[in-house]
């Protein structure tokens, strides 16, 4: 009986201890639980922290050219181009001359038959030469009849009808004469000559071709001549820059058929308006030409050298955020936090590109920001050391 009770006192005690040692082990868990919540809780956080601040790599803005290149297509003209018309009508007896070759002022360059002009001349030569026979005899009879009259020999009607010859007589020799000295001008222009020193870059004529006098109708131009020494060069000049170019302003010139080779330029002339419908200004600039290498009719790309008002800054294309509001940039200010500014660009090089207005050369810009980026928002900015000890 007393063993049974003892039994029974064992089995008592064994059932309170793990009565007492469950809560015991389920305190325990749970505060081993809290504890491993806690920290992963601490954890998110810090990500969380981690990922609100983006890092970023900053670059300064470089300080770009005090002139703009300004680079424009200019058409090539001669100096001067004349087209060579006959004068008179006849056939082409001979010409000396063709396309390409280097004429002098007055060289003789055709020669035209005109029998008709040679006719009426010699006409127009006799008839003067009646006309001086006349005259001789009337200042031979005028002061014989003013001796005359002194006598009473003659009549006073007879006197005037004698001076009024005389008068008649003398008119009638400066007209002949001024027939005979039209006629002979135009016995000159049988013969085509040159206007001026230049080059023969059109002829339109051969021998036994009938030409009419004048520059009537089609086929009427027999030579064209260029005076290449010196060329014209004209450029539409953008409204934008108008004010900027002016007479003597100095500018080059290259070509693509004669690569490696500049040409000096000086503006001697605008149109001083602005064309209503390209919004652009003529501009025409002379450019020496001893040796003919430009040719008339090419084209040219002529260079300005403008000076800016305003030094622009120099970024790389990838910092530019082309948003909703135009182009803008992200600078990180004191406080590590970024500042969208808007901004005025200017030429595009590719790679990089100008900024007028909107940055300044101190200034931290954001190389490569991305689309999310936005005013206020916090940023770390990671510097070249710790970018290299990163990789």
């Amino acid at each position: 009986m007393k063993s049974d009770e003892v039994m029974n006192n064992k089995r008592s005690g064994k059932r309170l201890l793990w009565f007492l040692f469950i809560p015991v082990l389920l305190a325990t868990s749970a505060f081993f639980v809290a504890q491993a919540r806690q920290k992963v809780s601490q954890e998110l956080v810090g990500t969380t922290k981690s990922l609100e601040v983006q890092t970023v790599n900053v670059i300064h803005p470089q300080r770009g050219k005090s002139s703009s290149d300004l680079t424009l297509p200019g058409m090539i003209q001669a100096f001067s181009q004349s087209p060579i018309y006959a004068r008179v009508d006849g056939y082409v007896r001979t010409w000396y001359v063709d396309i390409g070759t280097h004429v002098t002022k007055g060289q003789l360059l055709a020669e035209i038959d005109a029998p008709e002009v040679d006719q009426q001349l010699n006409q127009a030569r006799a008839m003067l030469s009646q006309a001086e026979t006349s005259l001789a005899l009337a200042k031979t009879t005028a002061p014989r009849y003013q001796e005359l009259i002194k006598t009473n020999s003659v009549s006073q009607q007879e006197v005037d009808q004698n001076n009024q010859n005389l008068a008649s007589q003398t008119a009638n020799v400066q007209a002949a004469t001024a027939a005979v000295s039209r006629l002979e001008q135009m016995q000159g222009f049988e013969k085509i000559v040159a206007p001026f020193d230049g080059v023969i870059t059109l002829r339109k004529t051969d021998f036994g071709d009938l030409v009419n006098a004048g520059n009537a109708g089609l086929g009427r131009e027999l030579f064209r001549i260029s005076q290449n020494n010196i060329v014209r060069v004209f450029v539409t000049v953008p409204e934008e820059f108008s004010n900027e170019i002016m007479s003597g302003t100095k500018a080059s010139m290259d070509l693509t058929e004669l690569p490696n080779r500049h040409f000096a330029a000086t503006v001697t002339r605008t149109t001083n308006a602005i064309d209503a419908n390209s919004r652009t200004l003529t501009v025409e600039l002379d450019v020496p030409n001893p040796s003919g290498a430009l040719l008339p009719g090419a084209y040219a790309n002529v260079h300005f050298q403008l000076p800016l008002n305003v030094v622009p800054r120099v970024l790389p294309s990838s910092t530019i955020l082309f948003q909703s509001d135009g182009p803008q940039v992200g600078v990180v200010n004191s406080q590590n936090q970024v500042e969208l500014r808007k901004v005025t660009l200017g030429h595009d090089f590719g790679d990089t590109i100008e900024i007028v207005s909107g940055v300044h050369q101190t200034d931290a810009v954001i190389a490569n920001p991305p689309d999310s980026l936005t005013n206020g928002m916090q940023v770390a900015v990671q510097s070249a050391s710790d970018k290299q000890k990163g990789n």
